[in-house]
């Protein structure tokens, strides 16, 4: 067992855990947070997709241990406090941009990532920006639309940055 330290959505976590324990396992299995979803444990599908020090990551191919001192956010951190959703989080509901919501916990991450580091994001942008993250529902237009959407409210509405 190894001893790591994490912050996760704001707050600090202490935890001996197995040196080959996937990140993936650890967010859902150690601490409890399943919104992070497992999907193909290959990194192919993006299900699991968080956030490790605001970049995008695909925990399913991450050790636990190599998130040691370091930052996450997990979909569940997304999540304003008094449980307003999260502009991005607002546009894929208010969009329909999800449909069986398997893919949509990576999806949003993604986005986040995405509009962080573009805040204005052409079509083609946000299309090539998604690609590593697969729908099997949606046909990702309403996703685009989604992610254009909370690009524009984030722009006009500085308290929505994150």
């Amino acid at each position: 067992m190894t001893g790591i330290r994490v912050r996760v959505n704001g707050k600090e976590s202490e935890k001996e855990v197995e040196p080959r324990l996937l990140l993936v396992h650890f967010i859902r299995e150690v601490l409890g947070l399943t919104g992070t979803h497992v999907g193909c444990d290959t990194t192919n599908c993006g299900a699991c997709t968080i956030l490790l020090e605001g970049k995008s990551v695909k925990s399913c191919t991450m050790f636990a241990v190599q998130a040691d001192g370091r930052e996450i956010t997990t979909i569940e951190g997304m999540q304003r406090p008094g449980g307003e959703l999260h502009p991005i989080q607002r546009a894929f509901w208010e969009n329909h941009g999800l449909q069986c919501g398997y893919c949509t916990p990576g999806m949003v991450m993604q986005a986040a990532w995405l509009l962080s580091e573009n805040p204005d994001p052409t079509e083609q942008e946000i299309r090539l920006g998604i690609s590593g993250n697969l729908c099997r529902c949606t046909g990702y237009q309403n996703i685009v639309k989604s992610i254009q959407e909370a690009a524009k409210t984030m722009r006009t509405d500085g308290k929505a940055r994150r």
